[in-house]
Order: structure tokens, then C-alpha cells, then sequence
């Protein structure tokens, strides 16, 4: 790993020094890690086989699920249940304490909803996700929008709260939950949306622009520390903004990155490792900044 250093703001974040660890490798495409409190483990996908894997240090990589519908995006809900955005199925779904598979989103008004990419949950226990469609998985298209979607698991409801992306992609809250960042596939940039007491979005604008010639990859995964930076996987691995839009710097990777995420919760002594998947690999950072509670 290479750090490319924009801003002296970017030493408050990660040492000049510091190193990547690979923890495991021969994935096909990693993606959509979520780290577990209660289990002590990060669950992420290898979506193009189907399967699902958890790493911990006790343990190391181990294989969790290998039907899991080419998942791609990961989280956990409220009551630190597995959501997973399932490609095959274009649908969300949870996995239950029990281990049994409740589909919670698979149509919106009538229509089957596209291709369920990335997830996030409020802290009231709702739930985000981006559902763009893709020509890559071959089938057909039922819903005319590449939307931004909200569901409240207690009453059932979905919304739509976004539907002008090409193509929609990681999301991510502010500290506060006051703002929501999301990023968009195709025009490779990143918005940021003002989160409305009911739960809707408003003032959407251009937050940051990535350079596509920074290297291979596109605006993809996206999380926020406990400060309001925002880290985004893209052209030539992870970029990091300022909560004003500053380009503080980037972490180039030899591989293309994906997505990210930090350990949790934020006291716990993973709290300031950022994990991230790109391609074929699964590896670990150490920063000096903690992930948003």
C-alpha cells in the first residue's frame, strides 16, 4: 500500500509509515465487509462464488455460507442480525438467530426491484440500501429506476428516496445521522443528501469528484469516522475527504478496492482498523482515527 498524501490533514488519520496486512487472499471478487461486536469476527462476501466469509483473529478466514445468492453488500440491523444484498434474487434478506433466511425487500409497489447493492442501518433501526440495475446479471428489468431506498422493518413501509443516480452505489451517515453520503457508480462522484426527520432525504449535491485516472476501480464502497471523514473505495483504492469535501488523500492498493469498513464498536481495540476488500484479498489497517459510532 501506497499513501498518497494531499494534506497534512491526512498525518491526524494515518501514519506516514504505517503498512497494510494481508489477512487472506483467492477470493474472486471481495466485497461488503461488516464487522460483528458480539461475535468478534467481520463477515464479507466472495460474491461471484456465492459465498460468505468471516475472519477474526482467533480463528482466521472461515467460510460461513456458500449459498449466499452472490451477495454483495453486508450489514448488520438493530438486534445484530446479518442483512445482505442479494444479487441472484435481487432482494434483501436477513439471516435469523437460528440461522434460517427471511426475505425482507423484493418489491417495490408491485414491481421486483433491480439489484440490491449496498446497505446501511439508522440508528432507529432503518434501513438503507442502493439498488441499481445491471446488464452483467442478465435479467430483466422490472423497476424503471436506479434507486435509493428506505424500509422500516416495523411497519413493513419502502420508500423511495433517491431515484435520479445512474447508478447508485455505497452509502454511508454522517456521526450525527444529519447527513447521508452516497456514491455514485457511473458519474463517479459521491453526494450528500440532508436526512430529514421522518427519514427522507433533501438538498442532494455534488459532495467530491474521483479522478478516474488515478487507476483502475470506481466509487464504490463507503464509510465515515468518528470525526465526519469520509473514506470512499475507488480509481486507485481508498479516498478520504474532509466532512467540507477536502481531499486530504488516497491509499493506493495493488489491487482494485472495493469496499471497507471499520471495526466495531468504536472503543473496542479494533475500533481503529479499517478493513478493506479489493479483489482477490482481504486486508487490515491501522489508522488513528476511530469509525463513527
Amino acid at each position: 500500500m501506497n499513501i498518497i498524501r494531499y494534506s497534512e490533514k491526512l498525518d491526524h488519520i494515518i501514519s506516514p509509515e504505517q503498512t497494510a496486512q494481508k489477512l487472506a487472499s483467492g477470493f474472486s471478487f471481495s466485497e461488503g465487509p461488516v464487522w460483528c461486536p458480539h461475535t468478534n469476527q467481520l463477515y464479507f462476501t466472495d460474491f461471484p462464488n456465492h459465498r460468505i466469509y468471516t475472519w477474526s483473529e482467533a480463528n482466521g478466514l472461515k467460510l460461513y455460507s456458500d449459498q449466499s445468492d452472490r451477495a454483495v453488500g453486508l450489514t448488520l440491523d438493530a438486534e445484530g442480525r446479518l442483512l445482505s444484498c442479494e444479487t441472484l434474487t435481487r432482494r434483501i434478506s436477513r439471516t435469523e438467530k437460528d440461522g434460517s433466511i427471511t426475505a425482507l425487500v423484493t418489491h417495490y409497489q408491485g414491481s421486483r426491484i433491480n439489484n440490491t447493492n449496498d446497505v446501511i442501518v439508522k440508528k432507529d433501526g432503518t434501513i438503507y440500501f442502493s439498488d441499481p440495475y445491471s446488464t452483467m446479471l442478465g435479467d430483466t428489468k422490472d423497476l424503471d429506476v436506479n434507486g435509493v431506498f428506505r424500509y422500516d422493518p416495523q411497519s413493513g413501509t419502502l420508500d423511495l428516496l433517491a431515484e435520479d443516480f445512474p447508478r447508485p452505489n455505497g452509502l454511508a451517515f454522517s456521526p450525527d445521522e444529519s447527513l447521508l453520503y452516497i456514491d455514485d457508480t457511473t458519474e463517479q462522484h459521491v453526494r450528500v443528501f440532508d436526512v430529514n426527520p421522518d427519514g427522507s432525504l433533501s438538498n442532494g449535491r455534488i459532495f467530491a469528484e474521483l479522478d478516474t485516472t488515478a487507476g483502475p476501480g470506481a466509487a464504490d464502497g463507503m464509510k465515515v469516522d468518528e470525526h465526519g471523514n469520509v473514506y470512499v473505495t475507488g480509481p486507485g483504492g481508498v479516498w478520504i475527504f474532509a466532512p467540507s469535501g477536502e481531499w486530504l488523500g488516497r491509499l493506493e492498493f495493488s489491487e482494485v478496492a472495493a469496499n471497507l469498513c471499520f471495526g466495531t464498536p468504536p472503543e473496542s481495540p479494533l475500533g481503529n482498523t479499517l478493513f478493506v476488500t479489493a479483489s482477490s484479498s482481504l486486508y487490515s489497517i491501522k489508522l488513528l482515527v476511530r469509525g463513527a459510532v
